[in-house]
Order: structure tokens, then sequence, then C-alpha cells
């Protein structure tokens, strides 16, 4: 079996992907108490991963600005002060 890739290296599809299986393999309970481990470390690094890059996502759609009209103005980066 080869290496998984580094978790910082992963698409959000990907690594949601990649949780959704080891959640499948611990849930059938078929895994050794080593294997078991490893594979929830890995599950707890993909599941923040996604979290980060969901904020950041919705960071970013935060900072569309809304004109008078109600329509989108433009954007502003994301360090501006409010």
């Amino acid at each position: 079996m080869t290496d998984p890739a580094p978790v910082a290296t992963l698409s959000f599809e990907a690594a949601m992907s990649e949780l959704e299986a080891i959640v499948r393999q611990l849930e059938a309970g078929d895994a050794p108490l080593d294997a078991s481990v490893d594979l929830y470390t890995r599950g707890e690094a993909l599941k923040k991963h996604c979290e980060a890059r969901l904020a950041a996502a919705q960071a970013r759609i935060e900072l569309i600005t809304v004109g008078p009209d109600g329509a989108a103005a433009g954007t502003r980066p994301l360090d501006a002060d409010g």
C-alpha cells in the first residue's frame, strides 16, 4: 500500500472523499486496533483540513460587498478592516 497524500495538499473534495471512506472502515469494525487508531488519526487531520477549507470559503463569500441597490458591488480583501 502506498503512503497517502499529505493532507494539506488535498482538495476539499478529495479530503472529504477520503474521510468518508475512513468513517466507513471504522464503522465496519474490521480493522485491527493499531490500524483503527491510525485511521482515526488520519480522519481527524482530514476533518480539520475540510473545516479550514470551508471556513476560508465562507470568509471569502462574506467579503462580497453589496451596494445600496442590493446588488453585488465588489469584494474587499480578507484582511481589510470592517
